[in-house]
């Protein structure tokens, strides 16, 4: 894993956002199907991008987290590659306990490849091992019917519905609990 890479999994490599990856983020944030289950406002405009892109920033300078911004391994040339981001921030729910959320956006044009389960994964090893978190919480949209299988499939518990400030509705919240075993995750 190189110095700049967070963390990295078979087919991918998880680095922190920068200022000049705003494309990338408005090919991300910028799609409204993308948009759909997280945020209610939709596709976002060009300046409500770049916001989201450098609370990132900041959350990584302030919380030591992000959701990382995701490429392909081996395809790093300006443009390709790019899958979307994966990570933790600080569960705003419980902020002094140390708790974390684990989240992942995925461009469109890499939906169904596997990319999701697969950073997911990346990011709560790097939990467990480089945060020494004893726990990490997930959610999601209650129509995302696809990232309630993947937090099935990661061996996430289901807790209770949360209200969601950006879709105003309530979110199946889940728990998962640091495996015995590493190589669990």
């Amino acid at each position: 894993m190189s110095e700049t890479e967070k963390f990295g999994t078979a087919r991918l490599a998880a680095r922190s956002w920068r200022a000049e990856d705003l494309p990338f983020a408005t090919e991300l944030w910028g799609d409204p199907a993308v948009m759909a289950f997280i945020d209610s406002r939709g596709q976002l405009a060009a300046a409500q991008v770049e916001e989201k892109l450098h609370a990132e920033i900041e959350r990584e300078r302030t919380a030591a987290v992000q959701y990382w911004a995701l490429f392909e391994r081996g395809s790093e040339q300006p443009g390709g590659g790019f899958v979307g981001c994966c990570g933790l921030r600080p569960w705003i729910y419980t902020p002094d306990e140390r708790n974390f959320e684990l989240g992942f956006h995925i461009v469109k044009r890499c939906w169904g490849r596997g990319f999701a389960i697969e950073a997911a994964r990346g990011a709560l090893d790097y939990g467990w091992r480089e945060l020494r978190l004893a726990q990490v919480f997930a959610g999601h949209h209650p129509d995302n019917h696809a990232s309630r299988r993947i937090l099935d499939k990661l061996g996430f518990t289901f807790l209770d519905t949360v209200f969601y400030a950006p879709t105003g509705l309530l979110h199946p919240s889940y728990v998962r609990v640091k495996p015995d075993s590493l190589s669990d995750v």
